[in-house]
């Protein structure tokens, strides 16, 4: 079974960027010899990201100029970019610009992935509209030893305890990573949360 994954950085108080939209703060810190988004990204088949995110790439990684670094860093995975004004493609690119109905957009994906899992890249806005329709399966955190005080929310929605499972926690680096069943696995108990998630394509 695919799942659909938001897997981030975050600060300890709850931000996945400062007040000005800046990563500088993620950067400084250690992540070790063991960066396991590379294991992660190997077992997506599709993702997604809003508008500020996509812009954030834009301006950092200088993709319009050199394509190949989104190349080098997501390949020819699909990716859909859900904007409402008009923003520029990254040459050769497997990018769809889209609004509107996440349920729609969750069936191309989900198609498209072709069993592999699906990432929501972010930011939370975009994530908390797939929670708020039952398409988020699971919650994996960076958890970067950073205090912003204030910033973008890594998920602004209220989940209860009853809606999160708990299913694994690791150490790397400085960061603390915490993995979370969501919703309906969640509903299943933490350790039969976890068993079906190891059976899905991102544990395998």
């Amino acid at each position: 079974m695919a799942t659909t994954q938001y897997y981030t950085a975050t600060s300890i108080d709850g931000f996945t960027a400062d007040l000005d939209d800046s990563l500088e703060w993620l950067f400084e810190v250690d992540e070790g010899t063991d960066n396991p988004f590379g294991a992660f990204f190997a077992n997506i088949g599709a993702f997604a990201m809003g508008a500020t995110t996509y812009e954030w790439i834009l301006r950092n990684d200088n993709v319009i100029e050199e394509p190949q670094n989104w190349h080098d860093m997501y390949g020819d995975i699909p990716c859909w970019v859900f904007t409402h004004r008009e923003l520029p493609l990254v040459p050769d690119a497997n990018i769809f610009m889209v609004s509107g109905d996440v349920h729609r957009v969750h069936e191309a994906m989900t198609v498209a992935a072709q069993g592999r899992n699906v990432w929501l890249a972010g930011g939370g806005d975009l994530v908390a509209e797939f929670s708020d329709a039952g398409l988020l399966d699971e919650i994996i955190l960076a958890v970067a030893p950073v205090m912003l005080g204030a910033g973008t929310p890594v998920l602004p929605r209220r989940l209860s305890s009853q809606q999160l499972a708990l299913t694994n926690v690791a150490q790397m680096g400085q960061f603390a990573y915490l993995t979370y069943a969501v919703g309906m696995l969640a509903d299943l108990g933490r350790h039969m949360a976890a068993d079906v998630l190891r059976r899905s394509p991102a544990h395998t």
